[in-house]
Parts: C-alpha cells; sequence; structure tokens
C-alpha cells in the first residue's frame, strides 16, 4: 500500500519528503505504522496535482463520518498545517512543517534520496527524524526515539 502510494505521488511529480514511521523503517525501524506522512511543498503547482490525485483517491479528513461536508481545496491547505485523511489508497498525513526541522525547503535539505521497490523518493534522514521525533514530545515519539538513537549509533559505529 505504502509503495503505492509513493509510486503515485512520484509519477505526478509531487514534491514530498517521507517523513514519521514509514521514513523510520526505511531507515531500520521494527515498529508498524498504519499511514504514511509526508512534509508537501506548498507551491501552488504542487498543490494542484496533490489536490488532484487525491480527489482520484477520494480522500477525506480521518475521523470524520462519511458524508459529512468536506471540501479538499487549496484554501484547505493554505489554513490547515496537518491534514489527517483516509483514502482509497489507505491513511496518509500531509504536513506543511515538520517539527523541529522547518518547512518543506528544510526537510528537503535534511533529507535523502532512496528506493523501495521501482519508486525513487525523498526520505529525511535519520538525524532528522530523530529531531523531529524529539520536538514533537508524543509518548509514543519519546519511546521510538530508543530505537532511532541505537539505529544511529550503530550506524555510527559502522555496524
Amino acid at each position: 500500500m505504502f509503495e503505492a502510494i509513493l509510486a503515485a505521488l512520484v509519477a505526478r511529480h509531487i514534491r514530498f519528503v517521507l517523513i514519521g514511521g514509514v521514513a523510520a523503517t526505511v531507515h531500520g525501524s521494527a515498529r508498524f505504522t498504519n499511514d504514511l506522512d509526508i512534509c508537501y511543498d506548498a507551491a501552488p503547482d504542487n498543490i494542484e496535482r496533490l489536490l488532484s490525485l487525491l480527489g482520484e483517491w477520494n480522500a477525506y479528513l480521518r475521523g470524520v463520518e462519511i458524508g459529512l461536508p468536506f471540501l479538499l481545496d487549496a484554501r484547505t491547505f493554505r489554513t490547515t498545517p496537518l491534514l489527517t485523511l483516509t483514502s482509497a489508497m489507505g491513511a496518509i498525513d500531509l504536513l506543511d512543517q515538520v517539527p523541529g526541522v522547518g518547512d518543506y525547503r528544510a526537510a528537503h535539505a535534511n533529507s535523502e534520496v532512496v528506493q523501495i521497490g521501482e519508486v525513487e523518493f525523498r526520505t529525511l534522514t535519520l538525524e532528522a527524524l530523530i529531531a523531529s521525533k524529539k520536538a514533537i514530545r508524543r509518548k509514543k515519539d519519546v519511546e521510538h526515539l530508543i530505537e532511532l538513537e541505537a539505529i544511529l549509533a550503530m550506524r555510527r559505529e559502522g555496524r
């Protein structure tokens, strides 16, 4: 499921950086997540492509009863820094800022190119992911830090 979402984002030339739990998995985390988190470029052309794709996926707010009025448009992106959506492709969270890192430009500057299957995309570096988890400070993120910092320590030791 995640690979298909990433492939669609890449195919549509949507500028994004993978963040969150799937990014942690890319770096070797064993934790499971059921949503895909991205930081997107808020430029109008990018929002337009993202809106088109989300429309095809029938995306709507996660946790909100289906059928309630919800308009996913450019204004929604301008006024909502975090969109938690459910779609035909699965759950996707869209952020215009990464806590502890910054906006899309900062996330891009603190990312690296990775490949899953046939899909090549950008993900936060392990160091930036750790900074983000520290800034968020939710219980689950603080607990996840133990594993991520251990992975970073092993990398630095060459293991």
